[in-house]
């Protein structure tokens, strides 16, 4: 099937009555047992699962727009936590990659009570191979997309370790569930963003109450004057006091293809980030809203294209 044009698609979390209403309001329609239409494809930025109530209904509408090839679709940190999650240590088999603590299951819990239990083993299998299928970014002529950050030098350690279609496997898997290893760092960067840790033992609180000191920046900027300028969401106020090390910018060339992102807890009207970048998750789990970006072939992101139904 050939595109004339992209629908994509920013973090869904299990909340597929807003998916169903995104995907007919964009014109896609389940002629054939999948969503599609006669011209345009999605893209989703992963983060499928997790959260919302309807898991299951989600996954049956991505996968099979997926296989059908009316869609495309990336990893999200979500998806890497649930293989990690269901996949034994290698090294400890009495251990899963991804702990089984109290909040670790907590914030997978809307998945299990779709998928746990011996009668949902096939089912269970059948999404974590989907999920194992997922590339960790993709990159087309006109634009790219990845679920977090586009991190050069994550995606130059990486990319040599990764299929030709930029998917893991489960050797990288347990290689990149080991904190403070290359390939752990590398998966942070590219699908849970860039962070920093705060100077004068500085901390905040996240959006679920976890004490931070680290804080999450603006990869995308080429230039900051304070940690503050870098700063994604609630800071504390003495970042605008302190100025912003050069060796923590990022940076997203100005000369770049448009990138997608996911991941970022966005509120309010939809638009850019800079002209050359661009967030779709606007919190659909909190609240917010499913928001998708029609691309139509422009070079510089155009704020009229961002679409979601209230």
């Amino acid at each position: 099937m050939s595109a004339s044009g992209y629908d994509i698609i920013g973090d869904i979390h299990g909340h597929a009555n807003d998916l169903l209403r995104l995907l007919n309001h964009l014109g896609y329609k389940n002629k054939h047992g999948y969503f599609e239409h006669p011209e345009r494809k999605v893209v989703f930025l992963g983060d499928f699962i997790d959260r919302g109530i309807n898991q299951k209904q989600v996954l049956d509408i991505v996968i099979p727009m997926v296989k059908e090839r009316s869609a495309l679709a990336i990893m999200g940190n979500h998806e890497f936590n649930a293989l990690a999650f269901h996949t034994k240590d290698p090294l400890n088999p009495d251990a899963w990659l991804r702990k089984r603590t109290d909040k670790n299951i907590h914030q997978h819990l809307a998945f299990l009570n779709d998928y746990a239990g011996p009668k949902q083993a096939d089912a269970l299998a059948e999404v974590l191979a989907f999920f194992y299928a997922l590339p960790l970014w993709i990159d087309l002529e006109e634009f790219r997309a990845i679920h977090a950050s586009w991190h050069p030098t994550s995606l130059e350690y990486i990319k040599p370790q990764l299929s030709p279609a930029h998917q893991l496997d489960t050797h990288l898997l347990a290689q990149a569930s080991k904190p403070h290893s290359p390939a752990f760092d590398a998966i942070e960067n590219l699908l849970k963003g860039v962070d920093v840790r705060l100077p004068n033992e500085l901390f905040f609180f996240d959006k679920d109450g976890t004490k931070r000191r680290h804080m999450r920046i603006k990869w995308w900027l080429n230039k900051a004057n304070t940690l503050a300028d870098l700063a994604i969401g609630r800071f504390d106020k003495q970042l605008h006091q302190i100025p912003a090390p050069p060796d923590i910018i990022v940076g997203y060339p100005e000369d770049a293809k448009p990138v997608f992102v996911g991941h970022y807890w966005m509120s309010g009207q939809p638009k850019p980030l800079k002209h050359n970048v661009a967030c779709l998750d606007y919190s659909v789990a909190k609240n917010g809203k499913l928001v998708a970006y029609r691309w139509e072939g422009e070079s510089t992101i155009d704020e009229t294209h961002f679409v979601y139904v209230a």
